[in-house]
């Protein structure tokens, strides 16, 4: 049973993703620390953190809304992610392995949630 959300695999890997756009983000040019950079990594800080506060609130349905919130940040990144492409910012490298990390933890926070909503489990 999971103890600490530190012990949760979804958590761990938001938190890989979240170092992997810090570094992706440190690449772009200067003029993009109050646009692309700060909305990408707001965004990356926002999923672990929401998983992290959900699983330490009380109730199934606060967990489910956070879930929801680190959810929407992860769609929020995906987008940037596909804007920073378009754009040219930032190693090709890092890029895909962020929206590769993002795609995964998005498939992991649906999972989770998919079990609550189905088991009645809360962490």
């Amino acid at each position: 049973m999971v103890q600490s959300f530190r012990d949760l695999k979804v958590w761990q890997k938001s938190i890989e993703m979240a170092v992997v756009v810090y570094r992706l983000t440190q690449e772009f040019p200067r003029d993009e620390i109050y646009g692309l950079t700060s909305q990408m990594r707001r965004a990356a800080v926002s999923i672990p953190s929401n998983i992290a506060e959900g699983h330490g609130r009380l109730g199934r349905n606060e967990y489910r809304q956070f879930l929801g919130i680190a959810r929407g940040s992860n769609f929020e990144l995906q987008t940037q992610l596909e804007i920073a492409r378009a754009l040219e910012k930032g190693d090709s490298k890092l890029l895909d392995e962020a929206e590769g990390l993002s795609h995964e933890v998005g498939k992991m926070i649906y999972g989770i949630l998919d079990s609550i909503k189905d088991k009645g489990l809360v962490h």
